[in-house]
């Protein structure tokens, strides 16, 4: 019986070890898949990123509040923090827009040092320097940069910005 028990015991662990190696294989086989997909997944997302951006900044530029209004996050708790003031709200932000566009009103980022950062699969961060040229109805325009701080979440409509901070400090190292 010795050796049959033996046998046994081989076949037992050899079907182990298989099992062992399989799930082994599994795993690597998971972890290769999704290191792969890390950089096709990172560069979607600064395509996405960066479309959404672009989109943002034209509509900015030709003062065309509903469009802006389009691509804020609908939630009550979408933040504009600008020159000291918060504001939230898709309604409120898009009419804090229109009111500067009664003056003078433009951006020129700096998409050469554009970054993103995903926090999730639904959740993106950029920042981008950016020249403003503003100024009140009637008065000078004078223009000032700023490093821009967004953030951007996906729902089941698309992306859209859930928040806007301008920082002052511009400089990305």
């Amino acid at each position: 019986m010795t050796h049959s028990t033996n046998s046994m015991d081989s076949a037992i662990l050899s079907a182990r070890c298989r099992r062992h190696l399989a799930v082994a294989a599994a795993l690597l086989f998971l972890a290769v898949t999704v290191a792969s997909g890390g950089d096709a997944s990172a560069a979607a997302n600064e395509t996405e990123a960066r479309a959404l951006f672009t989109k943002f900044v034209a509509a900015q530029n030709a003062h065309n509040a509903g469009d802006v209004k389009a691509m804020l996050c609908s939630s009550p708790s979408m933040l504009l923090f600008a020159r000291g003031v918060e504001t939230r709200g898709r309604e409120a932000v898009a009419a804090r827009f229109k009111k500067y566009y009664e003056g003078t009103w433009h951006l020129e980022p700096d998409m050469s040092q554009f970054r993103v950062a995903a926090i999730s699969s639904d959740v993106l961060q950029i920042l981008v320097p950016i020249v403003f040229t503003r100024g009140l109805p009637g008065k000078a325009p004078q223009d000032n940069t700023f490093l821009i701080s967004q953030t951007f979440v996906r729902d089941a409509t698309g992306w859209h910005v859930a928040s806007i901070l301008p920082i002052a400090n511009t400089q990305l190292k």
